[in-house]
């Protein structure tokens, strides 16, 4: 049967938001230009389009309180900047304090980012308009730009209730897409790659190839979580997407699992066709994923053409003829047995997208502790105040530098727009050198294929044509800020150019301001960004310390015996905190990387960390699925035995200090040596499943073994590095 096209059905989540952003200032502009004409129709759409920045695909609760406070912001700044443009330097005091105290609002986090820049782009709104005098003046234009904000809260929050549950579907589809690219992405490790390119580093390029899909998928899984799991008993169907996401997680944990042991196939003919094999069974269990994830994005039903009883890699495996005495024998059912969990977990979605009420993992008190922490506590402020803090660091530099930029803007010859000078400085300097480099070379791009955009479309002689391509760059600019940003770098080059020529259409088009402004403000960011520097190297122990607790709380949790009603939240939570604090020690190699020589990190050490910290929670997930899906044949006493040297050993190894507590010495004594063989076991984990469970702990704390060593390395470079640094002071 031949699927309908149905373009508005595939459009992604963000691009949904953004369209939702451009027709809510499209009906604010036609509103309040039919009452009051053009220059308040542009503060009006001013006011909306600074509340707009807050209109995230959130739950309405949370969309509430950030439009509110976007709106309040934007209305403060738009005062203070109107009453202060005849005065250029308050008005350069304005822009600093607004710059740091924006700045700042990221002690509260991510949440606090689309706020953050409200008070900028309020800046930039309200110096593009002509200068007024006298108060009422002021307050007309202020409370033009207040009725935009107000008009666009109200218009946030329809769209919140009304789209909220295409919100639900498209996140939840999202995250199936991003794990059905997880699972082709490790069908492509399986397959025999072609010969590596001169100076590549193959097993370097799969672990940061790891950490990027593993960092995209945990963004997605986050904003599933945001949406579902506030009150996930509320309907059926919200239910139903709540186990979707919680067996998609637990599927990925099985991915991670079944990439134990690969490496004992070895290279022959045999070991070329099974990994072959689970290639195919990966690219097949992809394929449902797709066919999932279109069914939630396309409303249709499910087809149960995968759902057969069959073991189909066990019936492969049984009929594999491997020669007496060859430890691949006992190896081929193992890994069987893995591929086939992913098949039950698979088999457990499609029952839940089919309307099978299966009963949650977990309760709504439970699944509510996984939802981002939301609110403003003026408690975050305090670890902020010292000046060693990263954020009270770039909230003074970002003060200075948009103060410099405000001057400089106003003493160039060419100074009719001296806030985009403003703007491209704050868009592109952020908190680290890596992130500033690549928002310069994205707004440097963006504002040529920008200007030559605005160039075409001067070419139409349609008189409406710059009032739409004005709110389609808005909804663009909005829709992928945080997915593509050379795309918003063009979109805000159209939305400054058509803002300023509808503000005064006798002006024409700024082209040539506009690219001098951008490459001047790129170029004072980059300067900026060596002013009071975080380099990466003053948060290393704290992300070390992060990564050790994170992983010695996950070993808490799965070296237990399950007993019957045990929650799993506390697992589920130790484990996302371990796959976000191996994402957060990556981020700091990334960004560390195009720092200066002298201040980088070793990041070989933090290689060996990821590469020994993704192995452990592959051997943590093997544990745990042996407990919950083969737990009845173990024998629990010697089990628990095993469990309790396991976690023993691994926190010793864990520990801050690294150091053994007391009464665990000979318990870490008794663990396998890093060096050991680990030798697979004489008979088949269907036959004895215990000896294959001790030597899984053993690797376990084996790869505690080697992040702790990895940790140890890094902790005496941080050593050196601050005792250097207090011999040069």
């Amino acid at each position: 049967m031949r699927v309908p096209w149905r373009p508005l059905h595939a459009l992604p989540l963000h691009v949904v938001n953004g369209l939702g952003v451009a027709l809510g200032i499209c009906l604010i502009q036609a509103l309040v230009s039919a009452l009051a004409g053009t220059p308040p129709a542009l503060w009006a759409v001013s006011g909306a389009v600074c509340v707009s920045l807050a209109d995230l695909p959130v739950v309405p609760r949370r969309s509430w309180r950030r439009v509110s406070l976007a709106a309040f912001s934007a209305c403060v700044v738009t005062a203070l900047v109107v009453a202060l443009r005849l005065h250029p330097v308050a008005l350069g005091g304005v822009v600093a304090l607004v710059a740091f105290v924006s700045a700042m609002t990221l002690a509260w986090g991510l949440r606090a980012g689309p706020v953050s820049f409200v008070g900028i782009l309020a800046i930039v709104f309200a110096m593009s308009s002509p200068p007024v005098s006298g108060a009422a003046a002021v307050f007309s234009h202020t409370a033009w730009t207040a009725l935009g904000a107000v008009l666009y809260m109200a218009w946030a929050m329809f769209c919140a209730v009304m789209l909220q549950r295409r919100y639900r579907a498209l996140a939840l589809a999202g995250v199936l897409e991003g794990l059905s690219a997880l699972l082709r992405a490790r069908a492509a490790l399986l397959v025999p790659p072609s010969p590596p390119a001169r100076g590549s580093d193959p097993a370097a390029d799969r672990l940061r190839a790891w950490i990027r899909d593993e960092t995209a998928l945990n963004d997605r899984v986050q904003a599933a979580r945001d949406l579902l799991f506030e009150r996930p008993d509320r309907n059926t169907e919200t239910r139903t997407f709540a186990g979707l996401l919680v067996t998609a997680v637990d599927l990925r944990d099985t991915l991670l699992a079944s990439e134990l042991d690969l490496g004992l196939l070895g290279d022959d003919a045999l070991a070329a066709a099974v990994r072959q094999r689970l290639a195919a069974n990966l690219e097949a269990q992809a394929a449902a994923l797709d066919a999932m994830q279109g069914a939630l994005r396309y409303d249709d039903p499910v087809e149960a053409t995968h759902d057969s009883d069959d073991r189909p890699l066990h019936a492969w495996v049984a009929g594999v003829s491997i020669p007496a005495g060859d430890r691949r024998k006992h190896l081929l059912p193992a890994l069987a047995d893995r591929a086939q969990h992913m098949i039950d977990d698979l088999r457990q979605m499609r029952a839940l997208m089919r309307g099978e009420l299966l009963p949650l993992r977990l309760t709504q008190e439970e699944l509510s502790l996984f939802v981002s922490v939301e609110g403003w506590p003026l408690a975050a402020l305090k670890p902020h105040t010292s000046g060693r803090s990263p954020v009270l660091r770039h909230a003074v530099r970002s003060a200075v530098a948009l103060g410099a930029a405000y001057f400089i803007g106003e003493a160039l010859p060419w100074a009719s727009h001296p806030h985009w000078l403003v703007l491209s400085v704050a868009v592109v300097l952020r908190g680290n050198l890596e992130q500033t480099l690549g928002r310069r070379n994205a707004r440097l791009g963006g504002t040529v294929l920008g200007c030559l955009l605005v160039l075409g479309l001067a070419q139409l002689h349609w008189s409406g044509v710059a009032s739409v391509a004005f709110l389609l760059a808005v909804g663009a600019a909005h829709a992928f800020v945080n997915v593509r940003y050379l795309v918003t770098a063009i979109a805000a080059t159209v939305m400054a150019l058509l803002q300023a020529h509808l503000a005064e259409p006798s002006a024409g088009f700024a082209v040539a301001e506009r690219l001098a402004d951008t490459a001047l403000g790129a170029v004072l960011a980059w300067a900026f960004c060596y002013v009071l520097p975080s380099w990466e190297r003053s948060s290393l122990t704290r992300a070390l310390d992060r990564l050790l607790n994170s992983l010695n709380v996950l070993a808490g949790e799965v070296l237990a015996w399950p007993e019957p009603g045990r929650s799993r939240a506390k697992l589920g939570l130790a484990r996302r905190e371990a796959y976000e604090s191996l994402a957060g020690l990556a981020a700091v190699a990334q960004r560390s990387s195009v720092e200066p020589e002298r201040v980088r990190v070793p990041l070989q050490a933090i290689t060996d960390a990821l590469t020994h910290g993704q192995e452990m929670l592959g051997h943590l997930a093997a544990m745990r699925q042996m407990l919950t899906r083969r737990v009845d044949a173990l024998d629990r006493e010697p089990a628990e035995d095993v469990l309790r040297r396991a976690a023993a050993a691994v926190r010793a190894c864990l520990a801050p200090a690294s150091t053994p507590r007391e009464g665990e010495h000979a318990e870490v004594a008794s663990a396998p040596a890093q060096g050991g063989s680990f030798a697979l076991p004489t008979q088949s984990a269907l036959v004895a499943l215990l000896p294959w469970f001790e030597r899984r702990s053993q690797m376990t704390v084996r790869a505690a073994r080697g992040v702790a060593a990895a940790v140890q390395v890094l902790r005496a470079h941080a050593q050196r590095q601050s005792a250097a640094g207090r011999r040069r002071a």
